[in-house]
């Protein structure tokens, strides 16, 4: 077993405009820092979106922003999306990002932190979960959900339920550690290929 620290990426997009996201981001990233088990690498794919449709011969732009994203998913894990809801469904540049990488998905763990309106955007990860298993990645069962979004986070980007909201972070980057380590000794022991 490797004794390098674990390296987790926290995939986000949400509208640079948006109140909401970026401190849920904020959020996420102090857990996963504070949960003391990971190396931690936030990719932002909103800074600099993928195109939506996938071309057999990307453009010198797409080529670009493949080779700044790629070798961090690559190097990653374990991976947490950070999933907005939107028309029951998640926000098509975390779609794209996923989409123009296959083998960086491969045999590694993938939780997931949503939010939205009623359903705090679990029929976004639902729809994920089909995305991922495609990707020979491993979705986890436990994840964080914030409902009615604009109500659980305070002025100060911090959320209302700091005691609940905490618990269900430890949970996931529990089950998170435990995955993480276990597929990694295993791709150590005998590479994945499919």
């Amino acid at each position: 077993m490797s004794d390098a620290p674990l390296r987790l990426a926290v995939l986000t997009g949400s509208a640079p405009e948006s109140r909401t996201g970026p401190a849920v981001a904020r959020w996420v990233k102090h857990e996963a820092v504070s949960h003391g088990q990971f190396d931690v690498d936030i990719i932002d794919v909103a800074e600099d979106p993928l195109p939506v449709l996938i071309t057999q011969s990307p453009s010198p732009d797409t080529v670009r922003k493949l080779e700044r994203i790629g070798p961090r998913l690559a190097a990653a894990d374990a991976f947490v999306v950070l999933c907005a809801e939107y028309n029951h469904s998640f926000p098509a540049v975390l779609k794209s990002a996923v989409d123009w990488h296959t083998t960086e998905w491969y045999a590694k763990p993938v939780s997931f932190v949503s939010y939205g309106g009623r359903s705090g955007g679990l029929r976004a990860v639902e729809q994920f979960r089909l995305v991922f298993s495609e990707l020979h990645a491993v979705t986890l069962r436990d994840g964080v959900s914030f409902p009615n979004v604009w109500e659980e986070f305070d002025e100060s980007g911090e959320p209302r339920d700091s005691v609940g909201s905490h618990a269900a972070a430890k949970t996931m980057f529990d089950q998170l550690l435990w995955w993480a380590e276990s597929l990694r000794e295993a791709r150590n022991k005998r590479p994945y290929t499919h």
